[in-house]
């Protein structure tokens, strides 16, 4: 009988008072948006698409394989052949080319990527492993097979 007045008692202390006191969830945190610039999202972009399609020759580190496949960490092949870069992107590349003083002769076949697609990857590898301009997609659709 104790137990049942001091429930009783308890309930009618937590049910008076003011509406206006009715117990309210927590407002929800705004979580603020942190803008990137257009070049930080193109590297992102640009580094989903290096994972998809690149690492396999090039290496995840972009070091590539010695002698097989050139690296782009770093490449003065990159940075200084800027258009020939460009095109060995969206077209694939065969014959010799020399990077960072070594010489290479492999295939590299074309992904098949679109025009913003190859500002995004080549965005990604200059600024991450090299230095270098913002690649525009003018630029890009200036380079004709």
């Amino acid at each position: 009988m104790k137990y049942l007045i001091t429930l009783v008692a308890l309930m009618a202390l937590t049910s008076c008072g003011d509406s206006k006191n009715e117990t309210t969830a927590a407002a929800p945190v705004e979580k603020k948006e942190i803008k990137k610039t257009p070049l930080e999202a193109s590297v992102a972009r640009g580094r989903e698409i290096y994972r998809e399609n690149c690492v396999t020759c090039h290496m995840t580190s972009g070091k590539g394989v010695p002698g097989a496949f050139p690296p782009l960490n770093p490449s003065n092949w990159l940075t200084d052949k800027r258009t020939e870069s460009i095109h060995a992107v969206k077209y694939g590349l065969k014959g010799p080319i020399e990077v960072n003083g070594q010489s290479y002769d492999n295939i590299m076949l074309s992904l098949g990527l679109e025009n913003d697609e190859v500002v995004d990857v080549m965005n990604y590898t200059i600024q991450t492993w090299n230095s270098g301009d913002m690649v525009i997609l003018e630029e890009v659709e200036a380079v004709e097979k």
